[in-house]
This record gives C-alpha cells, structure tokens and sequence, in this order.
C-alpha cells in the first residue's frame, strides 16, 4: 500500500513539473513575440501595358518569351495580313492615277491641239484681214457716191462677223496654252491629297503588323500561338514596366496612424536580402466585408483593413526585383 501511494505521489510531481514547464515556455515565447516587431506581408506590383493588334492578322512569329526583359523598341510579335497589303496596291494605284489626272491638268492640251488652235486663230486672222480690206474699199466708195448703202452695211457685218471669229479662235487657242481651269487644277491636286492620305492611311496598318515594346519591362503573359489568328484589338502579350513599380500592404485600421500618405519607412525583400526605402503615397479603403476582423466578441469595434500604397524613395527597384516578390514592412 506504501508503494501504491509513492507511485502516485511521483505522477503527481510528473504531472505538476510539465505543467510548470509549459508555463515557464508561453511565457518566454510571449515575451520574445512580444519583443519583435509586427511584421506586415505585402508584394510588389508594377504598371503593365498590353500589346494589342490594330488589324485583323495571323501571328507570324513571336520573338520573346514570357520572363524575357525587353526594351523600348525591340521587337515582339510580327503579324501577317495579307488583306492589308492587297489595300495598301490599291491605294497606291489610286494614287498614281490622281496624279496623272493632275499632270494632265496642270500640262494643258497636247501639242497637236495646241498647234491645230493655233492654225484656226492664224485663218481668222487672215480672214479678218481680207473683211477690213474689203470693208474700207466699200466704204469710200460709199463715200464717193459710188455704191449704195446696203453693200457698205452688208461689207460692214462681214467684217464684224470675222472679227467675232479671229477673237473666238483667240480664245481656242489660249485655252489650249493655258490648259485646264484653276478649278479643275484644284480638284486634281485634292484628289491626290486624298489618295496620299489613303496610302498613309494603309501604310500606318502595315507598320502595326510589326509590334514593338514601347517601353522597358518584362513579358509576364503571352496569349497566341504562333499561326492563330487574332482581331483588331485583341491582347497579343503584357509587358510590366519595371520603372513603374511600387508596394502593395493591406494593413489593419488600428495599425494606420504609421503609414500616413508622405511618411517614409523601410521594406525588406526576402528574394533579394535587400532593404528599399519607401514613402507612403496612398492608404485606400479595401471596401470588402471579407477583410474585417470581428472584435465585438470583446467589447471592441469591427477593425478594417485599408490598402497601403509605398513607392521607392529614389524612384527605382533593385536590380533583379520582379513583380509578385514578397515584400516586409515593419512597423515599428
């Protein structure tokens, strides 16, 4: 009976000496948690820009890869569209057909008809001539009392009749020398204005069939496949541009009073082992039910959770550092 009874006193030591190491541990872990600072988890995000095609056209060759870093102006994505090209020779045949139409405007009559005008006026002339010869004879033998008045008026209308016709071939052969109206001229040279702008117009849609990165990033996601078709408009790839980076923290109402709009703090990138100096540039509201945290239950209010935007304080992100990176913020 003795023995039973010392067995049970030694568990009962057993039992109360865990118990007083347990203790001893929560303590020690909750002043060391307490002790570190609370961390906040965000990542990285950067602007993007998505290429996109302007005509309909089949992806011919894609000349990067998703991860790949570009620059502004290298070449992504080559398209082929034939439908734009057979537009682009009607357009230039428009052309040269309105300026052939102007060179005919602006170089009047052929030299044929110039020289067939100028003929017709040389007759008249001599025409003229032989009517103001006869009419002056008539005339003074009118004077003279000679002929009667009837023949002076008949020689009188003859003479006037072929100085009407010396002035109209005149005119015939000015207009053969001068060629086409102002008017006409006008009209010739906007109608190769117009088929300029057509065949600009065209051109601009082939230069799109070359797709280029307008500025430095990274491919993050490709869409097609080389040979498919895509339409106008359709996202072809996006590029995120790594000059347009910032952090993203969704930090708790009550921790906000540290992360005021212009403050500055520190952000650690475990990827890289590397520090960036930040400065608070916005705290937007969250706007979702999901992200409060419930602490009525003990007798306090319902805390929200607000969006926590820091860009680099020197404007730029350590080399190597990608978008979807996990970043640290401390508040201290």
């Amino acid at each position: 009976m003795d023995k039973r009874k010392k067995t049970n006193f030694s568990l009962v030591l057993f039992a109360a000496a865990i118990v007083v190491v347990v203790i001893i541990v929560v303590i020690i872990a909750g002043l060391r948690l307490a002790s570190q600072p609370e961390l906040i988890q965000g990542q990285i995000e950067t602007g993007t820009y998505r290429v996109s095609s302007k005509v309909p056209a089949r992806v011919l060759e894609i000349r990067v890869e998703e991860g790949d870093s570009v620059c502004a102006g290298d070449t992504l994505v080559v398209l082929e569209a034939p439908d734009v090209e057979a537009k682009l020779a009607q357009a230039n045949a428009a052309r040269e057909a309105a300026e052939a139409i102007q060179l005919k405007a602006r170089n009047g009559a052929q030299r044929e008809q110039v020289d067939g005008a100028f003929q017709l006026w040389q007759k008249a002339k001599a025409g003229l001539e032989v009517a103001e010869k006869s009419y002056n004879r008539v005339n003074r033998l009118f004077e003279q009392g000679v002929l009667a008045e009837q023949k002076r008026d008949e020689a009188y209308a003859q003479y006037q009749a072929m100085l009407a016709t010396e002035r109209a071939a005149k005119s015939q052969y000015d207009m053969a020398v001068n060629g086409a109206r102002a008017e006409d001229k006008a009209a010739a040279g906007a109608q190769v204005a117009r088929a300029d702008a057509a065949v600009s117009e065209v051109s601009s849609y082939i230069n799109e069939t070359v797709l280029l990165a307008q500025s430095a990033g990274v491919v993050t996601e490709i869409y097609p496949q080389v040979g498919e078709l895509v339409g106008s408009g359709a996202p072809l790839l996006n590029v995120a541009k790594l000059n347009d980076a910032w952090f993203v923290f969704n930090v708790r109402e009550d921790r906000l009073p540290g992360f005021a709009v212009g403050s500055e703090a520190e952000v650690y990138v475990p990827a890289f082992d590397v520090t960036v100096p930040v400065r608070v540039s916005r705290v937007k509201e969250v706007g979702s039910y999901a992200v409060w945290k419930a602490t009525k239950a003990l007798d306090r209010y319902d805390l929200k959770t607000f969006e926590v935007k820091a860009v680099p304080a020197d404007g730029s992100l350590p080399a190597g550092v990608r978008p979807g990176m996990s970043a640290i913020l401390t508040n201290d």
